[in-house]
């Protein structure tokens, strides 16, 4: 008959068998090895493809457009319909800048277009301004965030150079933020919106003022009255800079 090793060492008595234990992952301690779960490969993350590499100050408004249509630098391009640029007059003197795109702006692709837009109509009408008359429109993200959220702080900084180059080409003579995520985006403040009403900020020689987003008002009508007030001091603002010959920007 033919025995094997353990079946000899079994019958000579020598048990138990000890068998020499395979190496602890790296960072387990020896002792906890044997106790350690066989591996298995995680799941790999989702992971947006990375995007190309573009020279973004070099753009002009063509290739802007086409690279943010097919720009996937953040999760918010796995959802869209489109990406929404902005809309407007492109040699404008009032640049107003949002949050992100809605639900009806996805299908559009033109930002405010729903109720929140009517109500930023009506706005820019007691100015004596129409949307696409020295007036241009966009946000600080260019896709949808899901739900119509607010889109996050990684989201705008993803987004942020399409910004920053949209301003360059459209060399507005003031700039209006709606809204906390278009403070954040272009100011880098995350103070609360009621302590920046008032205020005459800058970014890059240009007025900024800021003031409720339309959708917020639409939610708190009192409040109404102060974004009239924030408008009337950014129309102001604009009037003070064209006296000074600020028109001149620095790009």
């Amino acid at each position: 008959m033919n025995l094997t090793r353990e079946q000899m060492l079994a019958e000579m008595g020598i048990t138990p068998l000890w068998r020499e234990r395979a190496a602890a992952p790296a960072g387990l301690p020896a002792e906890r090895a044997a106790a350690a779960p066989a591996a298995t490969a995680a799941p790999a993350a989702r992971a947006v493809p990375a995007q190309e590499a573009v020279a973004v100050d070099a753009l002009n408004w063509p290739d802007l457009a086409a690279a943010v249509a097919k720009c996937r630098a953040c999760q918010l391009c796995e959802q869209r319909r489109q990406a929404v640029l902005g809309v407007g007059d492109r040699d404008p003197d009032w640049l107003f800048i949002g949050e992100g795109p809605g639900a009806e702006e996805d299908v559009k692709g033109e930002p405010f277009v729903g109720q929140a837009g009517k109500l930023l109509d009506n706005m820019l009408a007691a100015l004596g301004l129409a949307r696409g008359n020295k007036v241009y429109i966009g946000n600080a993200v260019k896709c949808r965030p899901p739900g119509n959220r607010t889109p996050d702080a990684a989201e705008m900084a993803a987004c942020r150079p399409w910004l920053e180059r949209q301003i360059a080409l459209l060399r507005p003579r003031v700039i209006v933020l709606l809204g906390k995520a278009a403070v954040h985006s272009l100011l880098h403040d995350d103070k609360a919106l009621a302590s920046l009403r008032g205020r005459r900020f800058e970014y890059l020689g240009i007025p900024v003022v800021v003031t409720y987003h339309p959708a917020y008002l639409l939610r708190n009508l009192p409040e109404k009255a102060k974004a009239w007030e924030d408008l009337v001091f950014a129309r102001r603002c604009l009037r003070e800079a064209m006296a000074a010959g600020s028109g001149e920007l620095p790009f």
